[in-house]
């Protein structure tokens, strides 16, 4: 079945994009900050976020090719339409990085390369540094010694190389399962066989650069926001986030083209399982949220607890809130088998779950770069519903095409007589 983009649904989704941008321009007017800090932690937090939509569907439909599960083949091109969005975040994370590199901002501290030299030499309006006390040098009131025992990771000319690389493997990886799901519609026989494996094989191969790219991407964009901190659990904490709103993202997007008609062969049990994705990604988000705070707070070291206080002393409700939210709300509305089955409540508590995670971007990114000089007004607002509309737009567009169903996929008939 071929999906028709409907004009009140491209309507719906332009209109997001314009009164969202109309809304953020009106805060970026208003934004005082120095070098625009909070425009462009705005555009951080969305652009990373979306991008963390699209990057954890694709993770979750290598995982589907790599362990060969049928139940999910009717709503592949569902998980194909969101991906479809990920050139799209990748272009607007390639602008904040770019941006920080050329010090059109100050999101990334560590950037600064005053901050990796002991003493500096003044001659007139040049200032040299350096690591010698040679003649005429004095010390650096910029110097940053945890920041410059980092160098040999947080370097511009490193960082650029492992973030080309993330962005390439994950590009080229979501274009050759896409080519090759399109064309295993036209295969049949051993051809289709053949295809079916080298995509088993390559999903799991994806797997691989996954489970380090998707760590150390997060370190890069995320944690170095707050140079002087880590966290072991923090890769994972981020893959998480990015996880459970990309399964929401689908379940919402299955309940819509059900109601207009389209996936058909999509029955309860499919939309039980996907709701089941969302209640037990929640749990180990939960459960890394927790462990990440309890045992930095319970160790009380300086240079770790500093994280945490920050987001205790100027963010606490929001703080808590997004505890609330992201692990309470799915636990107590979400447990049952009969709120798995319910198209209504499941987009209702899917959407709030939805926001909670954004408010969760928001909380990573937020206080390394504005500190207590934050709110949430016309910018965070207008940029969040101008990245939602466009990405409704490109998810909806991409799904024109292609048929929402796998023509000859070797699974097909047990993904429809799927039952639990």
């Amino acid at each position: 079945m071929e999906f028709t983009f409907s004009k009140r649904a491209r309507t719906i989704s332009l209109a997001l994009i314009v009164v969202g941008a109309v809304a953020a321009i009106v805060g970026i007017l208003g934004d005082h900050t120095d070098h625009h800090q909070r425009s462009w932690a705005n555009l951080l937090i969305n652009g990373f976020f979306f991008f963390g939509i699209a990057l954890g569907t694709l993770f979750f439909l290598a995982l589907q090719n790599a362990t060969e599960t049928a139940w999910t083949v009717l709503v592949k091109r569902v998980y194909e339409g969101i991906i479809g969005y990920l050139p799209i975040g990748a272009v607007v994370m390639l602008i904040v990085l770019a941006a920080g590199s050329m010090h059109l901002h100050h999101l990334w501290h560590w950037m600064d390369s005053s901050l990796y030299h002991e003493y500096m030499v003044v001659n007139g309006d040049e200032v040299t540094y350096t690591d010698e006390a040679i003649e005429g040098a004095v010390a650096n009131p910029n110097f940053d010694s945890l920041i410059a025992n980092k160098a040999a990771y947080l370097n511009q000319g490193f960082f650029w190389v492992r973030n080309i690389a993330y962005l390439a493997v994950f590009l080229l990886f979501a274009r050759w399962f896409r080519s090759k799901s399109l064309e295993m519609d036209k295969l049949t026989g051993d051809s289709l066989v053949r295809t079916h494996l080298l995509t088993y094989r390559r999903g799991a191969l994806f797997l691989v650069f996954f489970a380090v790219f998707s760590s150390t991407m997060a370190w890069d964009w995320i944690m170095s926001i707050d140079a002087h901190w880590f966290s072991t659990l923090f890769g994972w904490y981020v893959f998480s986030g990015m996880w459970v709103s990309a399964m929401i993202t689908a379940i919402i997007l299955v309940l819509y083209l059900k109601r207009k008609g389209y996936l058909p062969q999509v029955n309860n049990s499919h939309i039980h399982d996907m709701g089941k994705w969302v209640f037990a990604i929640s749990f180990l988000w939960s459960y890394l949220w927790f462990s990440q705070f309890m045992l930095i707070w319970y160790s009380n070291i300086p240079e770790e607890v500093t994280y945490f206080q920050t987001r205790w002393e100027h963010y606490k409700v929001l703080f808590w809130l997004v505890f609330v939210i992201n692990f309470l709300l799915p636990m107590v509305l979400l447990m049952s088998r009969d709120a798995k089955r319910n198209p209504r409540f499941l987009i209702a508590v899917g959407s709030i779950i939805f926001v909670g995670h954004w408010l969760d971007v928001f909380l990573m990114v937020t206080p390394g770069t504005l500190g207590d000089h934050w709110e949430l007004g016309y910018l965070e607002v207008g940029m969040f519903l101008a990245f939602l509309g466009l990405l409704m737009y490109s998810v909806l567009n991409t799904l024109t095409k292609a048929p929402l169903t796998p023509v000859n996929h070797p699974y097909l008939d047990e993904s429809v007589h799927h039952s639990i």
